[in-house]
Parts: C-alpha cells; structure tokens; sequence
C-alpha cells in the first residue's frame, strides 16, 4: 500500500521538501522559460544537490509523462540519476592529488580552481551530444577561487543557448555579487524537524534515534541520512561533547595535550569545532530562554546545568569563539594553537 507521503514525493520529483522550489522548475521548462544559470543557495546537507540533479533529469527526459516532470527510466533519466550522463559535468572543490601532483581529488574542503573552469569552458562550447541540454552543477561554488570565480562568470555573460548552469553555496553573499546577479536564486530552507523525523522513521530509523538525528539534522534532510545510516558519525560526536565536559574541568596541562592531539587531524578538529558550536549555541538559546528547539536534544541536561552556571554575554561569547575558531581554520591559522586558546578561554 502506498502512503500519502510517498505520493507526495512522487509529486515532488521524489524530493523531501522545497516543493516550491520543484514547481516553479517545473513551470520553467513547461513553458519553455528556463534560464541559463541558477543558484540554490543553503546549509550543506539541505538538498541542494538533489533538487539540481532532478532539475538535469527533468530538463533532458526524452518521455516525461508530463511537461516538466521525468520519467526517471530512459537512458537519459538513468544515466543523470547516476551522474554519468554525457551532457552532465559536474565541478567541485578539490585539492592536489598526494600521489599525483598534477592530478585534482575531490575534497570537502579543496577549492574549484582555474583549471577545472577552463576544461569546463571548452566542454560547454560543444553541441549537446545525447540530451537537449548540456547541464552544468557546480558545488558548493563559494568555494571557488578569486581567479576561477572571475573565469567563469565570462561563462555567465554569453553562455550558450544550450547550456544551463546550476550552482549550490552555503550563502549567496560569499559569492562575487556579479555572479548571482546573473543566476535565478532558490534559497533553501531547512525543513520541519518533524517532517525529517517521519522520512527517517519511514526509512526504519528507531523513534527515539529518528528523533535526536532530526534535531542534529537542524532539518537537513541529506544530514539526516548520512547520520542515520553512518554510526561512526553519531559516535564521533558523542565522543566530542563527552571530551568537551572534562574539558571545561580539565588543567592548562589536560588542555594543552588535547589541543596537540586535536591538531594533528584538520579534518576531525574542524568537526569537532563544529560539534562545540552547536552544544555552546544550545547554551546560549536555554540561557535566553529562547523558544527554539535545542539541537542537542539527548544532552538537555548538561545544556541547562551550564545555562544556570553562564551569564548570557558569557554564553555568547562561547559561542562566537567557536566561530571564530572555525573562521580562523579556514586562514590556515595555527591549529594547535588555536584549539589551545579556545580551550583557554572556557576557564
């Protein structure tokens, strides 16, 4: 039996959410008024990837069972679903290969370089060779270069009449402003915590387990998932918050150690500041007594112990030290350093 929810979806390009966003794309190539560029603009983990690549599938469906929609089973379907398409490029950040010092990797946290524009530019100026279109993705694009943002907004003044161009950030701001006067803008949402919940459970996450993944989440249903299906996600950040409650009590000497630790891992150090900001954040909503939902939620108890114990300023500015930490990650400050003057400060 099918339930309403899963119609739903099917109705949605069998996306969770933003149901606003699929029919105005959806309008868009029924009345043939597609645009060259757009921007989805929101948190990673939002969905943004999703929308882009049912977008692509949409756009080159040789039997949509209705103007804007897709079939999801011809090749051209099967082959964007998979991003394996011949009319599909993907770009991303990436960094230097360890092994290969001419070669790109993928990376969370590389940057698209000038390179991977110019290949782009080459490719886009090319006849659509399966589809109708040549459809671009470009993630997390605010992580692009001074010199790869310049080259491709040149793309964006004169693209050809075939092409479409769909990028994602975390925030139109970070991008050139010349960049997104260009694009159409979809700015995204997080959805309900509720909703992201009843897709987990749907999925057969535990009640209880669904409950605190959706509020980790903050209503990121591609969060949601990597959490619900990636254990050594959950328990890293159980581990993070276990070290942050000793840390509070912890020596000059206890701190300093951890710190050394820490900074040996960019990765895991940027999540755990990560991990940090969302428990000082939780502090800081009990501590003002703010009507939001905690993200925490299975550590209520510490998050209202430590709210009695702060005043608001104190709990504020625990808060902006994490993010400045997380900022200063990003200039390639001194890692041990750094995490020894967080530490520091929680005295």
């Amino acid at each position: 039996m099918t339930d309403s929810s899963t119609l739903l979806r099917a109705s949605n390009w069998n996306l969770l959410g933003h149901n606003w966003a699929v029919d105005m794309l959806r309008r868009h190539i029924a009345t043939g008024e597609t645009r060259h560029a757009y921007l989805f603009a929101g948190p990673l983990g939002l969905g943004r990837r999703s929308l882009a690549l049912a977008f692509a599938r949409a756009l080159n469906c040789t039997n949509p069972p209705a103007p804007g929609e897709f079939c999801g089973q011809c090749r051209d379907c099967k082959q964007t679903e998979a991003g394996k398409h011949p009319d599909l490029s993907i770009i991303e950040p990436t960094i230097k290969d360890p092994d290969d010092k001419n070669a790109l990797i993928p990376a969370q946290y590389g940057e698209i370089r000038i390179s991977q524009i110019r290949d782009l530019q080459r490719m886009i100026n090319l006849k659509p060779y399966q589809g109708k279109y040549r459809v671009v993705i470009g993630e997390r694009f605010n992580q692009a270069n001074s010199e790869a943002s310049n080259a491709f907004l040149k793309t964006l003044e004169e693209p050809p009449a075939h092409v479409v161009l769909l990028l994602t950030t975390d925030n139109p701001e970070s991008l050139l402003p010349t960049i997104v006067s260009r694009c159409e803008v979809l700015r995204l949402r997080p959805l309900p915590i509720e909703e992201v919940q009843r897709e987990l459970e749907r999925r057969g996450t535990e009640s209880r387990q669904a409950e605190l993944i959706a509020h980790i989440s903050g209503g990121r249903p591609g969060c949601a998932f990597r959490l619900a299906e990636d254990k050594s996600l959950l328990d890293f950040r159980a581990q993070r918050l276990d070290d942050l409650q000793k840390l509070l009590s912890s020596s000059r000497v206890d701190k300093f150690a951890y710190a050394e630790k820490l900074a040996k891992d960019k990765d895991a150090m940027r999540q755990t500041f990560l991990v940090w900001e969302s428990f000082w954040r939780d502090v800081f909503l009990s501590a003002s007594k703010a009507d939001s939902p905690l993200t925490n939620v299975d550590r209520a108890e510490e998050i209202a112990s430590l709210a009695s114990q702060l005043e608001l300023p104190a709990a504020r500015q625990r808060v902006r030290e994490t993010e400045r930490a997380l900022q200063q990650m990003e200039r390639n400050v001194n890692a041990r350093l750094l995490t020894e003057v967080l530490l520091l400060n929680w005295n």
